[in-house]
Parts: C-alpha cells; structure tokens; sequence
C-alpha cells in the first residue's frame, strides 16, 4: 500500500502536466482496484482452517457473540480457576500508580478492569479510570451487567466498541493499554501493536496477557492432549459448543512463541520489552514501554 502511494505521487508529478488530471484519477482509480482485490485474496489462519483475510475478523465475532454469556464459566472450568491467579499476577506486575489512565482491548467481560480498580482501591483509594474497549458488543454487554452488579463507580470506568486494529481512541490518551487473551484472535498482529504504540503517551506501558507455547517437550505434549481432547468436549457440556472452542486451542497453537512475540512487540517501537512465563509457559506476559 504504502509502494503504491509513491507510485501515483510520481505519475502524479509526470503525468499531470502532460496529459490532465482527467488521466491521472483513471489510473488512482485502477491502482485503488488491484489494491482492493490484492486486500481480497489475501489469506490468514482461523484456528487451523485457512480463511480469506477479510473473514476472520466476522469469524472471530461469531465465535465471541456466540460463547459470550458462558465464557467466564469456560474459563473457569478449562484453567481449573488458574486463569483468576494468571489476571491477579498480570495487574500486580502492571501496578499502576496514582492517575493511571488504562486502555483494556479485548477486554469485553471486565475482567482485567475490575481487577485494576480494585488494585487502585486497595493500594489507597488511588485516582485512575479505565476504558474497556471490544469489538463485540455482546461481550461488552456482558461486562457492562457484571459492573452493575458488583457495584463498579461508573466514574472510573467506560464502555468502547472498537477495533483493536484501528482504535477510535485519539493519539497518546493513555498511560497503559493492557491486552488479555484477545491478541491471538486479530488478523493483523503488527497493526494492533502499532495502534497500541500509537494510543499510549510517551513513557506509557504496554502488557500483554496471552497462551503461549511450554518450555518442556514433555509438559507441551500433556497440555496439548489436555486441549485437543478434552477443552472441546467442556465446551459442549457447559456452553452447548463445540466449535468455539476447537477454535480457541487452534488459535493459540497459531500464536507465535515468547521470544517471536517479543520481537514483535520491539518492532512496534516498545523499548525495555521483556516477557515472564507463568504455569510453565502455559501463558506469559510480555511488557515494554513508549519512550
């Protein structure tokens, strides 16, 4: 994309003053085509199935919409709870300070927010909000009834529909943005770092909660036993789906290991990244800074 904006500025340069702009929007417009069907054809993974690049985002929507009332049952039941130890390590090693200003994308059922309130709460009634932003309304739904319930200040904390690949969030707005579990679903891990990096102001940190790969030949052969043969069958029992949660096993069997994630995160622009493995390298958090 970017190749073919230097293009049409050069015909633009040539072409203009010896044929008219007439010629030159009839060849902007040829270029916008090929662009628009290259963008068409192009291929990604959903889960083990590959899927035009266009799709996998409505893919992912359905899978969401779909398990969305049942999914903090799921994860309860598929971690054995362990994810609730996993949430608490993530937020303790954000600890967030006086006027934290967090952005949590992907973060539909408000888990992570609830969490950073609380911590800011008990370290000292500190001042801070958070925005939760998801692309499914239905999830943000389900987090919006669970803040009602436990009481949430709605002062602190506010609702977001959004694309973590293209944030409706102006330029340095926050001085966190956490992600949790949601990464490995988008199309575009590259543009969701990016917007991550965009969205932050200088010296705001950037974490991330996500499955990852096992350190132990032995441990990663039991765990993927563990999820092909048994996390599918959970889902039916307790969500009435099968699907979903095939899905999700693919998903994070697709996911690039630490030391690739992390490279990744360096290349958006984040400085001082760094990752922890927690439960083995079941999940891991990866940290790194706007400077």
């Amino acid at each position: 994309m970017a190749c073919t904006r230097k293009i049409l500025e050069v015909i633009k340069r040539k072409l203009i003053p010896n044929y008219g702009k007439q010629r030159f929007h009839t060849i902007s417009k040829t270029f916008a085509e090929v662009n628009q069907e290259e963008a068409s054809s192009k291929e990604t993974h959903f889960g083990f199935e590959t899927v035009k690049e266009t799709e996998k985002a409505e893919k992912v929507y359905s899978v969401f919409e779909t398990v969305a009332s049942k999914y903090d049952a799921m994860n309860d039941a598929m971690s054995f709870g362990i994810h609730r130890i996993w949430k608490d390590i993530f937020i303790q090693r954000l600890s967030p300070t006086a006027n934290t200003h967090l952005l949590d994308v992907a973060g539909g059922t408000g888990d992570i927010a609830f969490r950073f309130l609380k911590y800011l709460n008990v370290a000292g009634n500190l001042s801070g909000s958070v925005t939760v932003c998801d692309i499914n309304n239905v999830m943000l739904d389900v987090g919006r009834s669970r803040a009602e319930k436990l009481g949430i200040n709605g002062k602190q904390i506010s609702w977001l529909q959004g694309d973590a690949e293209n944030l409706p969030v102006d330029d340095a707005s926050f001085s966190a943005y956490t992600i949790a579990f949601g990464i490995r679903n988008v199309t575009h891990i590259d543009k969701v770092l990016e917007e991550a990096y965009r969205v932050l102001r200088p010296g705001g940190r950037f974490m991330c909660l996500e499955f990852s790969q096992l350190n132990n030949r032995m441990l990663q052969w039991m765990y993927d036993q563990y999820s092909f043969q048994v996390i599918p069958v959970m889902g039916q029992l307790i969500a009435g789906q099968w699907k979903p949660y095939q899905y999700l096993v693919e998903s994070i069997r697709q996911f690039p290991n630490q030391e690739d994630f992390k490279y990744m995160v360096e290349d958006a622009g984040f400085r001082h990244v760094s990752y922890e493995n927690l439960s083995f390298g079941v999940v891991a958090i990866h940290s790194g800074f706007k400077l």
